[in-house]
C-alpha cells in the first residue's frame, strides 16, 4: 500500500504513475488537442513539481505560492516539449520549473535587479544545469561562460545579484542564552578608532606645513604627479621640489610621532 505524503495539499499517493511510452502517447494527444490527456499528464507529472518545490522549502516566500508557480513551469514544459526528441520529459522539465521558481524568487525580492542581469543569470542558470546533467559534476563559472560565450566576470555578477540576501541580525551561532548574529563577525579593518586618530594626526601635521609644501605634497602624493610635472606646474626647479617635498614629509613624521 502507498504511503500517503501530502505537499501543499496534494496527496501523492494518489498521483498516477505514467510509463515513459505512456507519457509520449498523453503529450502527442495534448499537443493536437486533447484536454482530457493534456491535464491527465500534467496531474501526472505534479510529483515532478512537488519535488522541485521541497528544494525551496526554506524561502521565506509561502510554499503554496511557489507550487503554483512550478506548475506554471511544468505547463510551459509540456507546451513545448518536442516529443520527436529521444528525451525522458522529465530532463527538459526540470531546469524549465526551477527557472520559473527562481524567477518568481527574483521579481518578488526587495532588492531590485535589472532585467538583463536576471536574464543573464537566468541562461546561466540553464547552461549550469546542461554542463552538470552532461558531466555528471558541478558546473564551474569558467564552463558557464564558455558555452554563453560571455565574459566570465559577467557571469559571476549575475549569479550574485540572484543571490538572496542576508540580514546582518541572522544568527550564525547559538549557545546557550548567547547569540552570536552576522553583524558580531564583521569588522572593519579600515575604520578602526586608531586609523580614525592616525588619520586626524596627518591633518593636523599637514595644516601645520607652508602653502607650498601643502601644494607639493597634494600633487605628488593625492594626484600622482612626478617631481619634473610638479616643477612645470609650480614653477620651481625639480631639485627645489625634491628638497621641499623632503622637508615637508619630514614635518609630518615629527608632528605625527
Amino acid at each position: 500500500m502507498n504511503s500517503r505524503v501530502e505537499i501543499c495539499g496534494i496527496d501523492t499517493s494518489a498521483l498516477p504513475k505514467l510509463t515513459h511510452a505512456e507519457s509520449m502517447e498523453l503529450l502527442k494527444k495534448a499537443h493536437s488537442g486533447d484536454e482530457k490527456a493534456r491535464d491527465e499528464f500534467l496531474t501526472a507529472n505534479l510529483r515532478l513539481v512537488l519535488s522541485i518545490v521541497q528544494r525551496f522549502s526554506g524561502k521565506k516566500e509561502c510554499i503554496d505560492d511557489i507550487f503554483q508557480v512550478g506548475c506554471i513551469g511544468l505547463i510551459k514544459a509540456t507546451e513545448n516539449f518536442d516529443t520527436s526528441l529521444n528525451l525522458r520529459f522529465s530532463t527538459y522539465a526540470v531546469p524549465m520549473i526551477i527557472g520559473e521558481i527562481r524567477r518568481f524568487l527574483r521579481d518578488s525580492s526587495h532588492v531590485r535587479i535589472s532585467r538583463s542581469i536576471r536574464d543573464t543569470a537566468y541562461k546561466a542558470l540553464q547552461a549550469r544545469q546542461e554542463i552538470e546533467s552532461a558531466n555528471n559534476c558541478e558546473a564551474s563559472m569558467e564552463q558557464i561562460a564558455a558555452m554563453l560565450d560571455i565574459p566570465y566576470q559577467s557571469v559571476v555578477y549575475a549569479m550574485d545579484a540572484i543571490s538572496d540576501p542576508v540580514s546582518l541580525f541572522d544568527p550564525i551561532y547559538h549557545d546557550g542564552g548567547e547569540t552570536v548574529m552576522i553583524m558580531d563577525q564583521i569588522s572593519d579593518a579600515k575604520n578602526t578608532d586608531e586609523n580614525w586618530l592616525t588619520s586626524v594626526s596627518i591633518e593636523e601635521a599637514i595644516a601645520k606645513l607652508s602653502e607650498r609644501e601643502r601644494q607639493i605634497l597634494n600633487l605628488r602624493f593625492f594626484e600622482g604627479k612626478t617631481q619634473v610635472e610638479v616643477s612645470n606646474e609650480v614653477g620651481i626647479s625639480q631639485a627645489q621640489v625634491s628638497r621641499l617635498e623632503k622637508a615637508a614629509l619630514s614635518s609630518v613624521k615629527k608632528n605625527i610621532s
